[in-house]
């Protein structure tokens, strides 16, 4: 699918779930990686993830374009177009979008935790980063900590 043809979706779309036209322009964005869509609220256009096609189907990216549409459309007819709203809520409901985009292969991996346990009073912390265990003590008791257990 080209950006042509998924403009032509995204007008069919917003007439068919919105009745009213989609006046501006839609084009996939391949540096998008964990969001599924952007609305710009300064120009009216409209980001699409191109995982969102290639990784899932065409409704999954029907989906996600239904819920740009309705920041597009909210914002355009001057009502609350956040997701926190009522009226967002309520139209992403009506019209049968996502409210969360499904996670791609691009995403980023999560985040390494270790965990490190004091000698002397057994307190655990986590942390994300190595700390030298030689140099620093834990502040309650003064003890050296150990390392216990590195999730990846």
């Amino acid at each position: 699918m080209n950006n042509q043809e998924l403009q032509r979706l995204t007008e069919k779309w917003s007439l068919q779930y919105f009745n009213r036209p989609f006046t501006h322009r839609i084009f996939f964005n391949p540096r998008l990686r964990t969001t599924g869509g952007r609305y710009h609220l300064n120009d009216g256009h409209i980001d699409i993830n191109p995982l969102m096609y290639t990784e899932f189907d065409i409704s999954n990216l029907k989906r996600v374009v239904l819920h740009e549409l309705c920041h597009y459309h909210l914002h355009q007819t001057g009502r609350d177009y956040h997701h926190r709203s009522k009226d967002f809520r309520t139209l992403l409901a009506q019209v049968g979008g996502s409210r969360y985009a499904p996670v791609t292969s691009k995403a980023r991996p999560p985040k390494r935790h270790l965990f490190y346990q004091c000698q002397g009073c057994g307190v655990v912390i986590a942390r994300q980063r190595h700390f030298n265990t030689h140099r620093y003590v834990c502040r309650r008791c003064g003890h050296h900590f150990k390392l216990i257990k590195d999730v990846s």
